[in-house]
C-alpha cells in the first residue's frame, strides 16, 4: 500500500442509518486498519491549527474514536480540559484504556525521575449524538472533529449544535470525506448491481453554505485528494471496509453472491494502473470557522454595541 496527494475539488446527506453507524464502529479492531488515514489527516489538521492563534480552556473532540486525537490535542493545549465524544461505547472504552495506560507510563517515569506529581492525561468521555450534545451553551472554546462528520445523516443540525456549545470567538475545525472518496469502488459496484454500496459524500461548497446558515463567521473550506495504492483488490476492499462500511438505510442487507463478488473483483482489476497498482481515492475536506458575536437576541431583537471609551 502506498499513498500520494494532490489538490483539486452529489449532494446533501444520504439516508444514513445512524444506529447502523454505531454498530459498525462498535468493534474497534474492525476499523483499526484504517487508522493510518485518520493519523495522516490529523497531522494535516494540526498544521492548519498552528496558523490560528487560540488558547482554549475547553476542547471537544467530536468523534474521538479510541482517543488518538485527544492525545495530540493534549500535547498542544496542555492546560485545556479535553472532552472526547463518540457515538459508540466500545470506542470510548478503548479511549479510556489508552488513557489509563498512558497515565500509568507517565506516573512511572515521573516517580523514577521527578519528585512531583504528574499532570493528568485523562479527558472526560461521553457517548451521544453530534446533533444533540449533552453540553451547555457556550461550553467549549474549540470543537475538533477528524473524519467523523460524514457519518451523520444531518450535518446541518450538527453544525448548529456545534455553534451552540462554542463560546463567542470559539473555533470549529473539522475534516471529512468529500464526493470523490471511493470513486473507484463506487464505479466497480455499479458493475455488480444498482444498490448503493458507498456513501454519496457531501460537497465542500454545501458544507460552506451549511456553516453560514448555522451562524458561523467567514468559514474557510479547502480540500485535497489523497490516493492510496494497493497490490491486490482484496486488500483494497478490506481497507475500504475498515473505514466503516455501508451505513445506508437503502443498502442491500443480503449477502453478495459468488458471481457478484467476482464481477466486483473484475471491475476493480480493470482499473489497474500502468504501474500495476490499484488506486483508491480519498477526497479530504477541511473546514474551520469561528462563532461570531451575536447580533440579535434570542427573541430576534438587534444588539447594538456602544464603545463608551471613545470621545468625539
Amino acid at each position: 500500500m502506498a499513498m500520494s496527494t494532490s489538490s483539486s475539488s452529489n449532494n446533501f446527506s444520504a439516508p444514513i442509518d445512524i444506529q447502523r453507524v454505531r454498530q459498525l464502529f462498535s468493534q474497534p479492531e474492525r476499523v483499526r486498519e484504517s487508522e493510518f488515514m485518520r493519523r495522516e489527516v490529523s497531522t494535516r489538521m494540526h498544521e492548519r491549527l498552528a496558523l490560528v492563534k487560540i488558547a482554549p480552556q475547553q476542547v471537544l473532540d467530536a468523534g474521538c474514536g479510541d482517543g488518538a486525537d485527544i492525545y495530540t490535542l493534549q500535547q498542544r493545549f496542555a492546560e485545556a480540559r479535553l472532552i472526547g465524544m463518540d457515538g459508540a461505547f466500545p470506542m470510548l472504552a478503548a479511549a479510556r484504556d489508552q488513557q489509563q495506560m498512558a497515565q500509568s507510563s507517565v506516573n512511572r517515569l515521573l516517580k523514577k525521575w521527578l519528585p512531583i506529581k504528574s499532570n493528568r492525561l485523562e479527558s472526560d468521555l461521553i457517548c451521544g449524538d453530534f446533533a444533540q450534545l449533552p453540553l451547555a451553551r457556550d461550553a467549549v472554546d474549540l470543537v475538533w472533529s477528524n473524519l467523523a462528520l460524514h457519518w451523520h445523516p444531518q450535518p446541518d443540525r450538527v453544525f448548529a449544535e456545534w455553534r451552540r456549545v462554542l463560546r463567542v470567538d470559539g473555533l470549529l475545525m473539522f475534516s471529512c470525506f468529500g464526493p470523490d472518496t471511493f470513486k473507484e469502488l463506487r464505479a466497480a459496484f455499479a458493475a455488480v448491481d444498482d444498490t448503493p454500496h458507498v456513501l454519496p459524500f457531501v460537497d465542500m461548497h454545501d458544507f460552506g453554505d451549511m456553516l453560514v446558515n448555522a451562524g458561523f463567521a467567514t468559514p474557510v473550506m479547502d480540500m485535497e485528494v489523497i490516493t492510496v495504492t494497493y497490490d491486490s483488490a482484496e486488500k483494497l476492499l478490506a481497507d475500504a471496509r475498515s473505514f466503516g462500511g455501508n451505513p445506508l438505510a437503502t443498502r442491500n442487507k443480503g449477502l453478495q453472491g459468488r458471481a457478484g463478488w467476482h464481477r466486483l473483483l473484475d471491475a476493480l482489476e480493470a482499473t489497474r494502473r500502468n504501474d500495476g497498482k490499484l488506486a483508491l481515492t480519498f477526497e479530504i475536506i477541511y473546514g474551520h470557522a469561528f462563532r461570531p458575536t451575536a447580533k440579535t437576541t434570542a427573541s430576534g431583537e438587534s444588539i447594538v454595541q456602544w464603545d463608551l471609551g471613545k470621545k468625539r
